[in-house]
Order: C-alpha cells, then structure tokens, then sequence
C-alpha cells in the first residue's frame, strides 16, 4: 500500500466531538486488511525484536495496534486501560488529555523490573495519555524503549513531550 492510500483512509470529522476539532478517525483503516498489514509491517519495521520484551497497549484503539506488533514481534501484550476496568490490584496514574482528564491504570504484576516495554498507541495528541503510561511503567521498574503511534498530530505537541523526556517516538502519519 502506498503512503498516500494508506492516509486516504483516515476519516476527517470536523466539529467532532467538539467546535474547533478535526478529528482523525482510524476507523476506515482499522476495516481495510491491506491497511493492517501496512500499519504492522511499516511500525514493525523500525523495530528490532530482541531489544525488546513486552508490548504495552493503551486503551482501546491501542490495543489493536499493540496487538498486531506483538504478533509481528512474538511477545506478549500488556493492557493500560482507564480506571475501574482491571480486576486486582493495580497502579494508576491521573492524566489530562485535550477534552477533560482520566485515570490509567496497569495490573501490578504486568511489568517486571527491567523488562524492557515499547508503547503502542492509535493517536497521540497533547501527549497526557502516553505521558501517564510512561510514569506508571517507570514506576514498576520497566524500561521503556520507545513509542508507536499510527497518528502524530505535531501541533499539541505530544511527541516533542516525549522527546523532553528522553523517549523515542515512531510514527505513520503527521498532522498539523
């Protein structure tokens, strides 16, 4: 598929979900089988294998994009969803996003110290959601070794926050 097929297939809705927003909806790309084989061959590409052991997905598009690089890559899957949703103890992190604010949360058994944990998302924005599963996989000792992402939308600065922090970040589409 090319680049430029691969972004046609992204929706554009203005005004959703609120005035002044141009929402980026993957959904098209999701229902396309030659856009997931792009999405997972392109990401999976800039990646090597054995410098990493676990794939973190943030809720919920996340977990497709996640799941498709741990297939790619063998490994397992560590799910980040909102609060409430995870049975057993877990660790949280508040977080603010660009309509309001939330809670991440992680099973406390999910993350062993030093393992090393590439984060895969659909979208990043202003960065709070991603910024959130990094202190909650700091905190239980993983490593992070870098990001994913389908969508980069540079103007809310999402990915120069996570380049202040030191992390790397990969991904398929730029939008101003």
């Amino acid at each position: 598929m090319q680049d430029n097929v691969f972004k046609s297939l992204v929706g554009l809705w203005p005004g959703f979900p609120r005035n002044g927003v141009l929402f980026k909806d993957i959904n098209p790309v999701l229902r396309n089988k030659e856009a997931l084989n792009y999405i997972t061959e392109r990401l999976g590409e800039q990646l090597v294998p054995n410098q990493i052991d676990m794939v973190a997905a943030i809720e919920s598009r996340g977990f497709i994009i996640g799941s498709l690089l741990a297939m790619k890559l063998n490994k397992g899957l560590i799910l980040m969803r909102k609060a409430g949703k995870l049975p057993g103890p877990t660790v949280s992190e508040p977080y603010n996003i660009e309509y309001g604010s939330a809670v991440l949360e992680v099973q406390i058994d999910a993350i062993k110290a030093g393992q090393r944990i590439l984060l895969a998302d659909d979208l990043i924005a202003t960065g709070g959601t991603a910024i959130a599963a990094a202190n909650i996989i700091q905190r239980l000792g993983g490593v992070i070794v870098g990001f994913v992402f389908v969508i980069d939308i540079k103007n809310l600065g999402g990915t120069a926050e996570l380049a202040k922090r030191g992390f790397k970040v990969n991904s398929l589409l730029e939008y101003d």
